[in-house]
């Protein structure tokens, strides 16, 4: 069955000021075109392009400009709308200004970056889970109460809430000071609602849970990764990088790690080759 919605996760791609390295390594910029040069070769239709967060580094305006300048025309050509959303190394004023159009001197950094939009059918519901100055995630009562009114009415085709900060602890003790504190008062809200499956970032590694019954996805990092093996008392960023691909099949929702590392083929070989191949072996064992 062919997909009915698809939706493509961009998350911590941590872009510097023009020609900085991010530890001094990693060149994030060419990690991002690389993966738009993906998607536009993959030639196939995307609803959205869900960024979540850690989009810069340090918060750098010209950053996000860079950031539009090389998104907004593949989501054009995709077909695709996007959805900007907040992470913790992520600045309010420059954030709002630069990626979501307000007006400058408009933007109070105590407030949050939340929104909702439908896309085709489907509510996508973002929320602001950072603090000015600080890495662990955070939902004030004001935006749990605003999320609650959202969710009071159905969607069409159910709800994706999308948070930079995971609600789930992490086996990896650095990663799991960071996660979102009080995540119980989230799961209260989202309790018996229409949310398919909350998307998150931050953790730079791929992962899955749950909360109230809802599958968690932490989609893998556009920058780099942290070693969840790493030798005993190390905490360890490894070479390397993905993004996710969350498609509505019916009523499932489903989310696909997609390895964006530059790597050899083992195989390359037409679709429809495979599939003849494969629908004559199914005739051959029935």
């Amino acid at each position: 069955m062919m997909s009915d919605l698809t939706i493509v996760q961009l998350t911590d791609t941590h872009l510097r000021p023009a020609g900085e390295l991010v530890h001094g390594v990693v060149d994030t910029d060419a990690n991002l075109a690389r993966v738009l040069t993906q998607l536009r070769a993959a030639g196939q239709h995307v609803d959205a392009l869900v960024l979540s967060g850690d989009l810069s580094d340090n918060g750098s305006p010209e950053a996000y400009r860079r950031l539009r300048a090389a998104v907004e025309p593949v989501a054009a050509e995709l077909g695709a709308e996007i959805v900007y959303v907040m992470g913790n190394h992520d600045e309010r004023v420059g954030f709002g200004e630069e990626l979501l159009d307000l007006a400058p001197g408009s933007v109070d950094p105590a407030l949050p970056h939340d929104s909702c939009v439908e896309i085709a059918g489907l509510r996508v519901i973002a929320l602001d889970s950072t603090t000015p100055l600080r890495h662990e995630g955070k939902l004030e009562l004001e935006q749990l109460a605003w999320l609650a009114e959202q969710l009071r009415v159905p969607a069409p085709r159910g709800t994706l809430l999308v948070l930079h900060h995971p609600p789930i602890p992490s086996p990896v003790a650095t990663v799991d000071f960071l996660k979102l504190e009080d995540a119980e008062r989230l799961a209260d809200v989202l309790a018996g609602s229409d949310v398919r499956m909350i998307l998150c970032g931050h953790n730079h590694l791929t992962a899955a849970a749950a909360v109230a019954g809802i599958p968690v996805w932490i989609g893998p990092a556009l920058s780099y990764r942290i070693d969840p093996m790493a030798p005993v008392g190390r905490h360890r960023g490894l070479a390397g990088f993905g993004y996710s691909r969350i498609d509505l099949v019916g009523d499932t929702m489903l989310a696909t790690a997609i390895e964006a590392t530059p790597a050899v083929s083992v195989y390359d070989r037409p679709e429809a080759e495979v599939l003849e191949q494969l629908a004559a072996i199914a005739a051959r064992t029935r």
